[in-house]
């Protein structure tokens, strides 16, 4: 096929669309080239109308010719003229893509529209971690005053056990031991499995 740009000679005469189309149906590459020349132009027309987009204008009419080429059997003379059968594809098809960009764009404008949103999943995962800090905290304050402190120096402020014993002035041991007999009580007070 040549390219939907491609119009026909103004002053040539155009064969009987209607007979073309009956010969496109059995196949007739000729037939079908003679009626390319005439309809190609009134078919690129119409969809630029619709379309207002040069580009897609001519690869909609490009898919109008080939489905006239497919589905000229379809055609019955007593219901119609043949430019008037070829012209409603042409616009059947236009609309179509008009839909189509039209449903891509406000399927854009929905995923837009949903990155802008918080995701429940964050919030609730925010939610929880600050109520798992706040029992955290009421359960240290339910602890004696020498394990909270030696787990806060362990575990907050990242001393290591010999930095623990050192800053409270007690045997590395005793550190160790007011430390599990903390986290026992904590694990106990925040409800995890042993």
């Amino acid at each position: 096929m040549s390219t939907v740009a491609h119009l026909p000679d103004p002053g040539r005469r155009h064969p009987d669309l209607g007979r073309l189309l009956g010969r496109v149906a059995l196949g007739d590459q000729d037939a079908f080239s003679q009626l390319y020349d005439a309809v190609a132009g009134p078919v690129l027309g119409l969809v630029r109308r619709v379309l207002r987009d040069p580009a897609q204008s001519e690869e909609v009419a490009q898919e109008v010719l080939l489905e006239v080429w497919r589905t000229a059997a379809r055609y019955r003379p007593e219901r119609g003229e043949a430019m008037p059968w070829v012209l409603t594809i042409a616009h059947r098809r236009a609309v179509d893509r008009v839909r189509s960009a039209q449903a891509a764009a406000d399927r854009d404008r929905q995923v837009a529209a949903a990155s802008h949103a918080p995701v429940f999943d964050e919030v609730a995962e925010q939610v929880e971690g600050r109520l798992e800090r706040e029992q955290v905290r009421r359960c240290l304050k339910r602890l004696t005053e020498l394990q909270r402190e030696s787990l806060t120096l362990a575990y907050y402020r990242g001393y290591s056990y010999p930095e623990v014993a050192e800053l409270l002035g007690a045997p590395l041991g005793t550190v160790k031991t007011r430390m599990r007999d903390g986290l026992i009580r904590l694990r106990d007070c925040l409800g995890v499995g042993a």
